[in-house]
């Protein structure tokens, strides 16, 4: 039996205390029997093969925690999920609380089943991360966003639907796309996706790109260029 974290110091005393722990066949299922003194359990033991029955007082169910795949707060922040349908946090070591979309943070069971403990410390920690963006008069931002030049825009909304962090959207009076640089995180999807050559990232210009180039050139430094 292997225990989840240092709970497996709680496994080796209730061994010391006389709890047995008992491994049955889940392939033949077991079955729960009421009678007039007790409760009977009979299940398959794996390691003797065969049938078995418990005369028990007490049985204690752990449920099992299940996950919504496709969560509609996932779509709605803007946050990823991973291959258990559980939120997926930033980095697991430099930023275990937080999100790639700034202002979200994780806690409790929605990252991970775990025990009361670890959910408090996990929501002090949130709440922290929290307070320190809610304590700010000023936040900086990336100087690396997307800009919309309004009169290439056309209006098709591709932009809307690619972009994973929720950056552009439409003005409310031209009907045309704009992107808010606070959400924007630099990741060039809406300008390579933009059908008219609208959008364009800010320090990648193609007009910035080929002076760097005509500049390395021009110094004498080697670089090599190759087409797919």
């Amino acid at each position: 039996m292997r225990s989840y974290g240092l709970r497996e110091d709680l496994y080796g005393e209730a061994r010391t205390r006389g709890i047995k722990f008992i491994r049955y066949n889940s392939g033949k299922g077991i079955a729960v029997r009421q009678t007039a003194r007790d409760l009977e359990i009979e299940f398959t033991d794996r390691v003797l093969r065969r049938r078995m029955v418990i005369q028990s007082d007490l049985l204690v169910l752990a449920s099992a925690v299940q996950t919504e795949k496709n969560n509609p707060l996932a779509q709605f922040y803007k946050v990823p999920q991973n291959a258990d349908g559980f939120f997926a946090e930033a980095h697991v070591k430099l930023r275990p609380n937080d999100f790639a979309t700034d202002g979200v943070f994780v806690c409790g069971l929605a990252h991970a089943p775990k025990p009361m403990d670890e959910s408090i410390v996990q929501a002090l920690a949130a709440a922290s991360r929290a307070v320190t963006v809610l304590s700010a008069k000023e936040l900086a931002v990336s100087g690396t966003v997307a800009v919309v030049d309004p009169n290439f825009c056309s209006r098709c909304g591709v932009c809307l639907a690619l972009c994973p962090y929720s950056a552009p959207q439409l003005n409310a009076q031209t009907a045309k796309a704009e992107i808010q640089s606070t959400l924007c995180k630099g990741c060039g999807l809406c300008v390579a996706s933009c059908r008219s050559g609208a959008i364009h990232l800010k320090g990648f210009d193609t007009s910035q790109i080929m002076a760097m180039l005509t500049s390395c050139w021009s110094d004498g430094a080697p670089f090599e260029m190759t087409y797919g």
